[in-house]
């Protein structure tokens, strides 16, 4: 099989039939135009567990049928504060006030719909492992919010825990069991503080399952969601699976169903073999994402 082309680095790791069809038909219509192009970096960018990917897919769709991209995810007035950006600020602002037992004044309505009082109390007695471990949630967090803010991952970087190697050990053996997909799985603390995404569509419960486990409740009522980890469990799932139904049935010339969104179809416009390399790379990249 052919080495896998840099487009498909957001959901694949090895290239297959499929993905070579995918590749030939890009072969077909070189050399690409910039407008082509860059409407296929933004499906290589796609990420299926963000909390706004439906509107991602959306954009890029009506990029696909108008051979330009005028709109594009991330794309706001300059100096407007995304909420989930707003969100992150409070966290780390609410925990560093725990860190430094300071108080600390949010809106009425909590985090997230969570009263800090709540998310304190997952905490339980301050320890310095715990200070710690907290101070390590909002670097995390905080590295979300400032791109030149770097975050070294414990699990993949213990040499830049050397002076914390105690700590960072313990981290790493804390053990929280939930599920992945339904079946019994095993996270530790570490992984999950290293993986703790603002965008991701389920980032409250997760949040709350690390705090919970820093205070010391293993065993979550919800799974921890994150990149692939429990993907079936986020709510556009069906809705999802029906984006990609259309896709196919455009790229194949299929009839349409009622598991095909006749909307899609008309924001496509006419099949070329432009608009047709697009949208079954779109299509490919959604179900490899999303385990469809």
């Amino acid at each position: 099989m052919a080495e896998l082309r840099k487009w498909w680095r957001n959901c694949a790791g090895e290239s297959d039939e499929e993905i070579a069809a995918i590749d030939k038909l890009e072969d077909d219509i070189a050399p690409l135009g910039d407008e082509t192009k860059h409407i296929r970096s933004l499906i290589s960018q796609l990420e299926m567990c963000h909390h706004k990917v439906e509107r991602h897919v959306e954009l890029i769709i009506q990029a696909i049928g108008e051979g330009k991209a005028d709109k594009t995810p991330g794309k706001r007035p300059i100096g407007e504060i995304h909420p989930r950006e707003a969100l992150t600020e409070l966290v780390i602002g609410s925990l560093t006030a725990w860190i430094n037992e300071e108080p600390y004044d949010v809106p009425a309505f909590g985090i997230g719909g969570i009263a800090v009082d709540d998310l304190f109390s997952f905490l339980g007695d301050r320890t310095p492992l715990k200070v710690w471990q907290v101070q390590q949630v909002c670097d995390k967090l905080r590295s979300f919010l400032d791109p030149e803010f770097r975050y070294y991952e414990m699990v993949e970087h213990p040499k830049q825990y050397a002076d914390y190697a105690h700590y960072r050990g313990a981290t790493i053996n804390t053990v929280i069991h939930d599920t992945v997909d339904g079946e019994e799985a095993k996270l530790t603390l570490a992984s999950a503080i290293d993986h703790l995404q603002p965008c991701n569509w389920n980032f409250p419960e997760n949040l709350v399952i690390m705090l919970k486990a820093i205070g010391g409740d293993l065993y979550p009522k919800v799974p921890f969601a994150a990149h692939k980890r429990n993907v079936e469990l986020n709510p556009i799932r069906k809705r999802i699976e029906i984006v990609s139904n259309t896709l196919r049935a455009f790229c194949e010339g299929q009839d349409t169903s009622q598991a095909t969104a006749l909307n899609i179809l008309r924001t496509l416009g006419e099949k070329t073999p432009t608009k047709h390399w697009l949208a079954a790379s779109l299509d490919k990249t959604i179900r490899l994402q999303m385990g469809l």
